[in-house]
């Protein structure tokens, strides 16, 4: 039996609690501000742009740049044409080198590498190739396999969990890592307290994959993302920070969500620019250090406003003036 499987025996079944703080874990954060902070070297997942980066990556990159921020996570990597957004790789990391941008991370479809029933799975080294080509250190699956959200089990989540491994075991060789990222379903109980989300942490090897925690959907499934840190120490080293609008607060995993599609529950789901609505994101920066955090992303699924460059500034400046000194 190995460490996870023991890791697993021990922690499944007890649940996550959904609204707890433990004093002594703060008092063990640091508290010294530093350029070095997450924080302090805010990113940006330019899905949150997805329209003006189709439209003009170029120009929404300097934009990007002039408001402040100091990275970029991509998405959408034509493995064809081997580009994003119609710019080839080189031209791509060119113009995130003129305007003083990096990328440390990339989302890249892993759906039907992650699915028992697919055997066209996607050819990882061609994503390792392309994170390589822009400097990136994380390649990262943005979603378990989403044919049918509502009849995934826990052997599901054990599959995905093994595929986590093996991509780790061949990113390694390239000098990369792979990481997760969440959404709402993967803390739907599959039984006794156990959540698809522990399973994939429990399951996985650390020194082969991370997690890439998306505070919005965890606080939506009613998860506090403190109490992951502290159940799962050292294993979100990538954060998305995304706020919830202050209307639409429910939580959407429980016997009257677990079996309708993300169509149905679309309806009790709404962004909103960092700061501005209901997750209190100071308390939760305090646990960075338990969680391990390096990389730290704003994002916002849809934006409202019409300038969408002036929701990620709103958002940028809240993270510089409240979080950056964490």
């Amino acid at each position: 039996m190995n460490n996870s499987r023991r890791q697993f025996i021990k922690k499944a079944g007890l649940g996550l609690s959904a609204a707890y703080f433990l004093p002594q874990l703060l008092s063990c954060e640091s508290k010294k501000p530093g350029i070095d902070s997450p924080f302090a070297n805010i990113g940006v997942q330019l899905y949150s742009i997805r329209d003006l980066m189709t439209a003009n990556p170029t120009d929404s990159l300097q934009q990007v740049s002039k408001i402040g921020y100091k990275h970029v996570e991509t998405y959408g990597v034509d493995t064809v044409a081997k580009s994003f957004w119609g710019l080839d790789y080189k031209s791509l990391k060119k113009v995130l080198d003129d305007n003083g941008l990096k990328s440390h991370s990339g989302h890249y479809d892993m759906s039907k590498y992650f699915s028992r029933n697919h055997q066209d799975k996607e050819d990882l080294n061609i994503y390792f190739d392309a994170a390589k080509e822009l400097g990136q250190e994380y390649v990262i699956a943005p979603v378990s396999p989403m044919f049918d959200i509502s009849a995934l089990k826990k052997d599901d989540f054990l599959y995905i969990a093994e595929q986590l491994n093996k991509a780790g075991e061949a990113a390694k060789k390239h000098g990369l890592k792979v990481a997760f990222h969440n959404h709402f379903w993967e803390f739907r109980d599959l039984g006794n307290g156990t959540k698809g989300e522990e399973v994939l942490l429990a399951f996985t090897e650390p020194d082969l994959v991370d997690f890439e925690l998306d505070l919005y959907w965890a606080e939506k499934a009613g998860i506090n993302p403190v109490s992951l840190f502290e159940k799962f120490p050292n294993r979100f080293k990538l954060w998305h920070i995304k706020d919830m609008d202050k209307a639409f607060t429910k939580t959407i995993v429980g016997p009257e969500f677990d079996k309708l599609d993300f169509g149905a529950i679309s309806k009790e789901v709404k962004y909103t620019e960092v700061g501005t609505g209901h997750i209190d994101f100071i308390a939760i920066a305090q646990a960075k250090a338990k969680a391990g955090l390096k990389y730290a992303f704003v994002e916002q699924d849809d934006i409202y406003l019409p300038n969408k460059f002036e929701s990620l500034k709103k958002s940028y400046d809240y993270v510089e003036q409240h979080l950056a000194k964490i």
